[in-house]
């Protein structure tokens, strides 16, 4: 990339290729490729085996299952276990958001029309209303809810008893959540990222399912630049498999993945276009920092929040950039990835040191 010339454009996050978020495309496709039982699901060994128990012995006491917290990254796996859930406990499930929760109002409709042992499913839960989540509180462990009717000294508080059901609670930032609310979930989990193997088998499976001929070697390439995310494995699959369509002879091998990748701008080490922006304008323009975030935002073209919030992330726990109190670092490991040699020793004076950070 060249410096020198204007600022690359913006970069929405569910425009990357890597993006561990779903847009319509992948809600349809990841519906035909997820696992319906616990025995097909890739993964997450821990935490499968403890809500299979959990399941098991709710089952056994004809019970309805314990409130249910998955959190971890997006693309992990959260809304597939909520459907195996409620698939195991031979229960109808309701999705929802968050954000879709506004007023304690929203809430009282959807408890109110659930029926017994019905599993909601309630994503990015801790975007939810106030309101609405101290409603819940009451909701999850007494099965019951308050309906204000009225307002000012004349409201009168009604309440309404609700079936048992199961809440299965999906969060990417757990920390977020008040003590009180994680505190009424029965199981917690959490999901970690994926390693290789794991995702040569999710590759494979999927790769049984729509019909497409991989080799070994092409599903550990794939695997190798997924970032550790199932959904982005679906997503990188899909992309080769259309190379290998029209470029090749429809097998996905090593060499046919590889330079598919490389036509989706996807590195080796699962690096897209903004990731090596980021770096790249990091070492050659800094000296591999400190810098502020907010300079190296405007250097790479894009707003603080994307950087902040979609590059980073991937980069601090690749081990290729630090977060400091001066500002963002290079790792000894970015020089090498960019085929970059570091300088020996930062030039200038004490009165240069922290020009850039914030």
């Amino acid at each position: 990339m060249n410096w020198d010339e204007g600022s690359t454009p913006a970069t929405h996050p569910g425009d990357r290729v890597v993006s561990g978020t779903a847009d319509g495309d992948d809600q349809a496709v990841e519906a035909a490729l997820r696992p319906k039982d616990l025995g097909e699901f890739v993964g997450q060994e821990r935490v499968r085996e403890q809500l299979d128990l959990v399941l098991r012995a709710a089952r056994g006491r004809g019970a309805t299952a314990d409130h249910v917290l998955l959190s971890g990254a997006p693309g992990l796996g959260k809304t597939t276990l909520s459907m195996i859930i409620a698939a195991e406990m031979g229960a109808p499930i309701r999705i929802t958001s968050g954000p879709a929760i506004q007023h304690a109002g929203d809430l009282a409709a959807i408890l109110s029309s659930l029926t017994e042992g019905e599993v909601l499913f309630l994503d990015e839960i801790h975007r939810m209303s106030r309101p609405a989540e101290e409603m819940l509180y009451m909701a999850m462990e007494d099965f019951r809810v308050d309906v204000v009717v009225g307002k000012g000294p004349g409201a009168t508080a009604i309440p309404l008893e609700l079936p048992p059901f199961t809440l299965v609670g999906a969060t990417t930032r757990a920390g977020l959540l008040p003590p009180p609310l994680r505190d009424r979930f029965g199981f917690t989990g959490h999901m970690e990222f994926y390693s290789p193997d794991e995702l040569r088998r999710v590759i494979n499976r999927s790769a049984r399912l729509l019909d497409v001929d991989i080799a070994a070697d092409g599903a550990a390439e794939i695997a190798g630049r997924s970032r550790g995310t199932p959904r982005i494995a679906n997503r990188l699959l899909r992309r080769v498999r259309d190379y290998a369509q029209v470029k090749a002879d429809g097998v996905i091998t090593g060499e046919v993945a590889a330079r598919a990748l490389e036509v989706y701008e996807v590195d080796g080490r699962g690096l897209d276009r903004l990731d090596r922006a980021v770096l790249t304008a990091l070492l050659k323009l800094f000296g591999g920092g400190p810098v502020g975030l907010s300079t190296l935002a405007v250097a790479v073209g894009e707003e603080r929040e994307t950087v902040e919030e979609v590059a980073e992330p991937f980069l601090v726990r690749e081990g290729l950039l630090a977060r400091t109190p001066r500002g963002r670092v290079a790792t000894p490991a970015a020089w090498s990835h960019l085929g970059m040699v570091p300088p020996q020793q930062v030039t200038g004076g004490p009165g240069q040191q922290g020009l850039f950070t914030e």
